[in-house]
């Protein structure tokens, strides 16, 4: 699909926000458990984009440490697996000044209820990386979206409470200290259906139009619209409700919902929503993506444009090359990494990892993972273990090379050296999936090369004992994408790991590459 726009950000890139400054677009996507968290891009065409920073990247901005994932029983048998941490954000820009506002999902042990911190970050220099610590402000809800008026007040609107019968809820913030002016009112239930969330307003000849998204975030997921003279209502329901889904339908693309709204330097109007990638036997590897499609308002109300891999009015000319991002801006870590476990080395081509005994299925503490997002639905990752140790059998080291969602699902292949095997290992909790396949090793071997090809159906997985000789891999095993598929969150990210029951081994690797 090397000669398609959609989607415009591949893998793991759900709840799209995008703002328009000069001739920039800035677009941001939720994170949930990983860091850096609420990821950046930049683009001046719609077409090619580059990662640039993250709102989240330092530590000491907020923790990740309650963002575990939750499963959750859906009507036909499976399992909805949500994670906590970074939801659902918001850029905007106003007076020399960007703008996220976001919420922190924090998760409850046992019976109690999930809290949610939502907060401001703001920059004004949006290319320097660097984002101030976090405004908090009072909200019992997620998805905040911000709305500058024309008198100056600043409007907060979100997705109000936790469930199925959420409200959008508005009212006006002051950004400096993230207190309420004004009392928090209800503005628009939705159309009826399940979880109206992800607003945003728009004004728009005379109107405040509300933008939603309702039906949950997978197979009912759909976009409605509402607007009102007052920004506090009431609201009339758009007559052609719903203004953009896929349900019901037989499109590839699926789960179109949570969209926004903006116009380009010749003022055409487009949207940017999340989707899903959706093979015909139910195989969703990439999990939610960010998707463009052209939008016509010559009338009161909005068309949407169906999302399909080529929208109306772009030239298909893109290939997942004109997906970048700048040096070492695309690692990812999990949840509240111990930064001291890393250092990566020669412009990031090799890694020295400390192992810890927190594995990759720990739901609070961050296993020494580091990884990118899987960004091409066809391609391989790679990475080789040096310097492997006899000392690692007592140690009982497990270090390879692992596909991770969350603690909840993940493959990977490894060297055991307790075992003196390399392992794969397939895990998901919400389909009851635990087992292995194992190679034991008639010596220890000084380095291991791992390889994980992907297709949409499959993760093929291979690995090289010296002298690592590119055609005399050795198969272990496939993982059939169905096997790491359900309604989820998150999206694949590709790393490598360390685990030892003796903390403080060097693991090293090289040549570690994800596409």
């Amino acid at each position: 699909m090397s000669d398609t726009i959609n989607p415009v950000i591949p893998g793991f890139a759900p709840d799209p926000s995008v703002v328009k400054v000069g001739d920039w677009f800035y677009l941001i996507n939720s994170s949930f458990h990983l860091f850096p968290g609420l990821p950046i891009y930049a683009s001046q065409d719609l077409v090619s984009w580059q990662q640039i920073g993250n709102a989240i990247h330092r530590q000491s901005q907020l923790s990740l440490a309650k963002s575990w994932a939750n499963l959750y029983p859906v009507d036909d048998g499976k399992f909805l697996v949500g994670s906590g941490g970074l939801y659902a954000p918001t850029i905007r820009h106003h007076q020399g000044t960007f703008y996220v506002v976001c919420t922190n999902v924090l998760r409850s042990a046992g019976k109690g209820r999930d809290r949610t911190e939502n907060f401001i970050v703001s920059t004004d220099d949006i290319w320097s990386g660097t984002w101030s610590d976090p405004v908090y402000f009072e909200f019992d809800g997620i998805d905040p979206s911000l709305l500058f008026d024309d008198d100056g007040k600043v409007y907060l609107q979100g997705s109000g409470g936790l469930g199925p019968s959420t409200t959008i809820n508005l009212f006006e913030l002051n950004l400096k200290t993230g207190a309420k002016l004004s009392d928090e009112k209800v503005i628009w239930r939705g159309t009826g259906d399940i979880y109206p969330e992800g607003p945003h307003l728009y004004k728009y000849n005379g109107w405040y139009y509300l933008l939603i998204a309702e039906g949950g975030t997978h197979g009912g997921h759909m976009v409605t619209m509402a607007r009102s003279r007052n920004v506090f209502g009431p609201y009339e329901s758009c007559p052609k409700n719903p203004v953009l889904t896929a349900r019901g339908t037989q499109e590839y693309i699926q789960y179109t919902g949570h969209c926004e709204l903006f116009q380009d330097e010749s003022r055409q109007w487009w949207g940017f929503c999340l989707g899903a990638r959706l093979e015909g036997q139910g195989r969703c590897p990439m999990g939610r993506e960010t998707f463009l499609t052209r939008v016509d308002w010559d009338g009161e109300w909005p068309i949407f444009d169906q999302v399909k891999l080529n929208p109306r009015g772009l030239s298909a000319t893109r290939s997942s090359s004109h997906l970048t991002a700048e040096a070492g801006i695309d690692y990812l870590y999990i949840r509240d990494a111990v930064m001291s476990n890393y250092r990566l080395e020669n412009h990031n081509s090799s890694a020295t990892l400390t192992a810890t005994s927190v594995d990759l299925s720990h739901s609070e503490l961050s296993p020494t993972f580091i990884g990118k997002r899987q960004r091409q639905l066809v391609g391989t990752s790679s990475a080789i273990l040096k310097g492997i140790e006899d000392s690692w059998g007592s140690a009982k080291v497990q270090a390879g090379l692992a596909c991770y969602k969350e603690e909840h699902r993940y493959c990977r292949i490894y060297y055991s050296a307790a075992q003196q095997e390399v392992v794969l290992e397939v895990v998901n909790a919400a389909q009851k999936i635990a087992r292995k396949e194992k190679h034991t090793l008639t010596e220890v071997p000084r380095s291991v090369k791992f390889r994980i090809e992907y297709t949409e159906k499959k993760y093929t997985l291979l690995y090289s004992v010296l002298p690592h000789v590119d055609n005399n891999w050795t198969l272990l095993g496939t993982v059939d994408t169905l096997e790491m598929t359900d309604p989820d969150f998150t999206g694949p990210i590709i790393g490598i790991y360390a685990v030892g029951q003796v903390d403080g081994v060097q693991v090293q690797y090289e040549s570690l590459t994800v596409e």
